[in-house]
C-alpha cells in the first residue's frame, strides 16, 4: 500500500502546511480560479448528463453518476460510502493504514439511511447495542461497544461530550466509531471502543446552500438548511439549522421534536495563523415511550401493548456549546493546534416505563362488602380473591441533569526525520473541568385506581392481602379507556441527589514511524491525573463526602505491514482504565459506575488484543477490513449482592472477556453499487467474580452477533435506489460487567429499510425512505428489573424528503 504524506502536513500553490480540514480552506481555491473551476468540474462529473456540455470532456472520467458535489473533505471522492481519513488530526495515517477498527458513516450513509438520531444510527450497526435507563443511571443516549459500557465515551471533534443527553445528526459531517480500547488518544474509559462525531465547519472550498424538506407518515416533518458562505479570500461561514416534528410511529401520543442551529466562522488572517469559532445547540423535547414489558413467565414481550405515555410526562435536552480552535503552522513540519470548548447541557425527564403484574378479582362477598362499607380493602386477605388475571402497571422514573463542562487541548504536530526514518509526532496537553448536578424529581400519581392486586410476602411467597392500584390493561387484556392519563401523574419540585466535579490534567505523546517502505509502527503514551470530587444528598441533607485523586497511564503499540501495494496485516496491543466512580450520573450506585467506599481501590484495567488486515479494491474505492480481537477487564469493581444502589462493594474482584472477529466493506462495489456492511460474531465470559456462580457465565447487554448492511445502486445517472438490513442476535438484561440474567432475555431481530432518490435537475433531488419495510415488532434493550419494560424500536414509516441545492 503505497505510502502518503500526512494530511495535515500535506503542501498546497500557497505553500502553506495543512491539516486535513484546513486542506480544503487552504488550497488557495479562491485565490486561483482555475483550480476553483477544475475542483468544480471534477465534483460535478458525478452529476447526470445534463452537466456535459458544461465541463467538456472532463466528465469522461465519471465514476460515480448522480451524487451531487460531495463537501466532506475525509470522504473518497466518487465513493460516497468510503472514508479515506478521520476528522481527528491525530490520527495521522488514512484509515486504510491505521492498525485498528475505525468504522466510519459518511454524510451520503446517513442520508440515505434515513435515520437521524445518533442513538438509532449507532443501534444499528454491528458490535453496538443500546442500553436503557434504569433509574440507577439516567436516561438518554447509552451506548454498549464491544460489550462494555460506554456512554461517557461520546466525543465532538475529539473532545468528550460529557453528560446524558439525546443527540442529533443534523451538523455532523461524519460518524466514526474506534472499536476497542483507546484511553492513549481519549483518557479514562473507551473500554469497548468511543464515538466521536465530526462536525461540519466552515471552509474556502466553495459557497453553497443545501435546504432539505422532509414529510411523512405519523406528523412527521424535518427542514434542515447547510449553508457554507466563502465570505473573503480569507473567511468563511457555515450555518446548520433544524426543525423537526413526528410522533413515534404508531405509538401516538408518544412524539419527538428537534430544534438546532450549528454556526461556524473561519478565519486566516495569514498564511500561518487559522481560527475556526464554532457554536451548537439543540433543543429536543419528547412525549416519551419507553415501549412494552417482558412477561418473565413466558419471556415474551407483549407486542400489542400501546405506548403508555402518560400527559405529564416529558423528556427534555437542551444543549449549549461553544469551541474556538487556533492553528497555526510553525515550519513546513511542525504545527501547532489549540481547542478551547465551553459548555451547558439539561437533561430532564419524567417517563412511564410499563412492569407486567397480577390482577386481582374480587369474590361477590368481598364486592359487596366493600359496596356497604362493612369492610375496606385493608381489610381483605387471599380468600377475597376469586381469580387472577395477568396486567402491567407503572414503572415510573424522573430525574434531572446539569451539566457544566470546559476543556482545552494543545496538541503540536510534528513531522522530522530520525535515524533515516520518518516519524510524525504527536503531542497533547490537555485540561477538563467537568461539574455535573443530578437532581430527583417529586412525582406523585393521583389518578383514581381502577384494579386490585394481590400483596404477597417476599420472603414466604404467599398472599397476604389486597392493594389497590392503576392498572393500564384490564381483565380481559385490553388497555383501559384512559391509558394515557390513568396515573394522574403531578410533578412537584427538584431536590439534590448528588454534585460530581472531575478535573483532569492529560499529558500524552504519539508516534508513527515508516521503518520502511512496508512497514509503519504505531505508539503512543498518556498520563491522566485526576481529581474528584462527589457530593450525595439524602431528603436535601448531605448524606455523604468522597474524594479520590489518581493517574492513570496507558498506550498503544502496533505495527502495519503492506503485504501488496493494496492491502496490509496490522496487529495491536492498547490499553484503558476505568476510575471508581467514573460514571457521573449515578452518584454511589456501584452496580452503574457509581462511587464504591471502599479502600485500597484500584482503577479498572483493560488489555486489548487485535490482529488485522485492510485492503484496498476498486481502484481505491472499496475498502475491505477483517479482525481478530480480546478485550480482558480486570480488577472490576463488583457492586455488593443485593445491594445495586449502594456504595458497598467488592472493589477489584470481578473480570471479563470479549473475544470476536469483525468484518466490514464500505465503498463501491462496482462502478454502479455502493454499499456498507459490518459483520460482528462475539463471545463473552466472566473471568473472575465474587460471586463465584457469576464465574463463565456471558455478559448481560451482549448481543453475540450482529449484521448491518446498507446498499446503495445507480440504476441510472439521475435515479438511484437501495436498503439496508439489521440482524442482531438475542441480547439480557443487567449491570454494566455483569452475567447475564436468562429471565430478561430479548429475542434477536432482522430489520430492512429501503430508500430511492431520484434527480430532478441539477439543483433538485426527491428521497423517499421507508424504515422498517415489514412493520417488524423489535426490541432494542431491556431493563433488567421486576418491571422488565423493553424499549420499543420504530415500526414502520415513510419519509418523502426535497434537497434542493442553490
Amino acid at each position: 500500500m503505497s505510502k502518503q504524506l500526512s494530511p495535515r502536513l500535506q503542501s498546497n500553490q500557497s505553500g502553506v502546511q495543512l491539516k486535513p480540514l484546513h486542506s480544503l480552506q487552504r488550497q488557495g481555491f479562491s485565490k486561483t480560479k482555475t483550480a476553483v473551476a477544475i475542483g468544480v468540474a471534477v465534483s460535478l462529473s458525478s452529476a447526470p448528463a445534463w452537466a456535459e456540455s458544461e465541463a467538456g470532456s472532463t466528465l469522461n472520467t465519471i465514476e460515480v453518476q448522480g451524487q451531487k458535489i460531495d463537501d466532506n473533505p475525509y470522504a473518497e471522492k466518487g465513493a460516497p460510502y468510503k472514508a479515506n481519513q478521520s476528522g481527528d488530526a491525530r490520527r495521522v495515517k488514512p484509515l486504510a493504514e491505521t492498525p485498528q477498527t475505525i468504522q466510519v458513516l459518511t454524510q451520503q450513509q446517513l442520508k440515505d439511511s434515513g435515520k437521524t438520531d445518533l442513538r438509532d444510527i449507532l443501534g444499528a450497526q454491528p458490535g453496538i447495542t443500546i442500553g436503557t435507563g434504569e433509574g440507577g443511571n439516567l436516561f438518554g443516549d447509552r451506548y454498549i461497544i464491544r460489550g462494555h459500557e460506554a456512554r461517557s465515551d461520546v466525543f465532538v471533534d475529539g473532545m468528550r461530550d460529557p453528560g446524558m443527553t439525546t443527540r442529533e445528526s443534523f451538523a455532523t459531517e461524519q460518524i466514526e466509531i474506534t472499536k476497542g480500547p483507546s484511553s492513549s488518544f481519549a483518557g479514562r474509559g473507551t473500554t469497548g471502543g468511543a464515538v466521536n462525531s465530526v462536525t461540519k465547519q466552515a471552509n474556502l472550498g466553495r459557497s453553497f446552500n443545501k435546504l432539505s424538506g422532509g414529510l411523512g407518515s405519523d406528523e412527521y416533518h424535518r427542514y434542515t438548511l447547510d449553508s457554507n458562505m466563502v465570505l473573503t479570500d480569507d473567511a468563511a461561514l457555515r450555518l446548520n439549522i433544524l426543525n423537526a416534528y413526528e410522533e413515534v410511529p404508531n405509538r401516538a401520543p408518544a412524539d419527538r421534536e428537534r430544534k438546532g442551529l450549528a454556526g461556524s466562522v473561519f478565519w486566516a488572517p495569514t498564511d500561518k495563523l487559522d481560527v475556526t469559532l464554532d457554536h451548537y445547540t439543540m433543543d429536543a423535547k419528547d412525549s416519551p415511550d419507553l415501549g412494552s414489558y417482558l412477561d418473565t413467565e413466558t419471556g415474551k414481550v407483549n407486542d400489542a401493548f400501546p405506548a403508555a405515555t402518560q400527559d405529564e410526562d416529558f423528556f427534555n435536552t437542551d444543549v449549549d456549546s461553544t469551541t474556538l480552535k487556533l492553528g497555526y503552522q510553525v515550519d513546513d513540519n511542525i504545527r501547532i493546534e489549540n481547542t478551547t470548548r465551553s459548555g451547558t447541557t439539561n437533561n430532564s425527564y419524567v417517563v412511564t416505563g410499563v412492569q407486567g403484574k397480577t390482577g386481582a378479582i374480587l369474590t361477590q362477598q368481598a364486592q359487596d362488602d366493600l359496596a356497604n362499607g362493612t369492610r375496606t380493602v385493608s381489610d381483605l386477605d387471599a380468600s377475597d380473591i376469586d381469580s387472577t388475571y395477568k396486567t402491567a402497571g407503572d414503572k415510573s422514573k424522573a430525574a434531572s441533569q446539569d451539566v457544566e463542562y470546559f476543556a482545552n487541548a494543545l496538541n503540536t504536530y510534528i513531522d522530522a526525520q530520525l535515524g533515516g526514518m520518518k516519524h510524525q509526532f504527536v503531542v497533547g496537553l490537555e485540561y477538563s473541568s467537568q461539574d455535573i448536578t443530578r437532581y430527583n424529581k417529586s412525582v406523585s400519581s393521583l389518578g383514581a385506581s381502577n384494579c386490585y392486586t394481590p400483596i404477597t410476602d417476599r420472603s414466604t411467597g404467599q398472599v397476604t392481602g389486597v392493594s389497590e392500584s392503576r392498572c393500564f390493561l384490564d381483565e380481559n387484556g385490553q388497555p383501559v379507556d384512559n391509558l394515557n392519563s390513568v396515573l394522574g401523574k403531578q410533578v412537584g419540585g427538584d431536590s439534590l441527589h448528588s454534585i460530581w466535579k472531575m478535573k483532569t490534567t492529560s499529558f500524552g505523546i504519539m508516534d508513527t514511524v515508516d521503518v520502511s517502505e512496508d512497514l509503519t509502527i504505531h505508539g503512543g503514551i498518556r498520563y491522566d491525573q485526576f481529581d474528584l470530587d462527589l457530593t450525595t444528598y439524602s431528603g436535601g441533607a448531605v448524606s455523604g463526602q468522597y474524594d479520590y485523586s489518581d493517574g492513570l497511564w496507558n498506550g498503544h503499540i502496533g505495527f502495519v505491514y503492506d503485504v501488496a501495494e493494496n492491502g496490509n496485516v496490522y496487529a495491536t496491543y492498547s490499553t484503558a482504565a476505568n476510575i471508581n466512580g467514573g460514571e457521573s450520573d449515578v452518584g454511589t450506585s456501584g452496580g452503574y459506575g457509581g462511587f464504591i467506599d471502599a479502600q485500597s481501590i484500584e482503577p479498572e484495567t483493560i488489555q486489548s488484543y487485535e490482529l488485522g488486515t485492510k485492503w484496498q479494491l476498486n481502484d481505491n474505492k472499496l475498502l475491505l477490513t477483517a479482525a481478530l480481537f480480546q478485550i480482558d477487564k480486570t480488577d472490576v469493581m463488583e457492586a455488593a449482592r443485593g445491594a445495586d444502589y449502594s456504595n458497598t462493594g467488592t472493589p477489584n474482584t470481578g473480570g471479563n472477556r470479549v473475544r470476536g472477529i469483525e468484518l466490514g466493506l464500505a465503498g463501491n462495489l462496482t462502478e454502479k453499487l455502493s454499499g456498507q456492511i459490518g459483520l460482528t460474531m462475539m463471545e463473552s465470559e466472566i473471568t473472575e467474580s465474587e460471586t463465584a456462580d457469576n464465574v463463565g457465565k456471558p455478559l448481560a447487554n451482549f448481543a453475540d452477533n450482529k449484521l448491518n448492511a446498507l446498499l446503495r445502486y445507480q440504476v441510472a445517472p439521475q435515479f438511484a435506489f437501495g436498503g439496508g438490513m439489521t440482524y442482531t442476535s438475542k441480547m439480557t438484561a443487567g449491570q454494566p460487567d455483569s452475567a447475564a440474567t436468562d429471565s430478561y432475555t430479548l429475542p434477536g431481530y432482522t430489520i430492512f429499510d429501503l430508500f430511492a432518490n431520484y434527480r430532478v435537475n441539477k439543483d433538485l433531488d426527491i428521497q423517499l425512505n421507508v424504515n422498517n419495510v415489514f412493520d417488524k415488532d423489535h426490541y432494542l434493550a431491556v431493563y433488567r428489573g421486576g418491571g422488565a419494560f423493553a424499549y420499543k424500536g420504530d415500526e414502520r414509516n415513510i419519509r418523502v424528503t426535497l434537497n434542493y441545492e442553490f
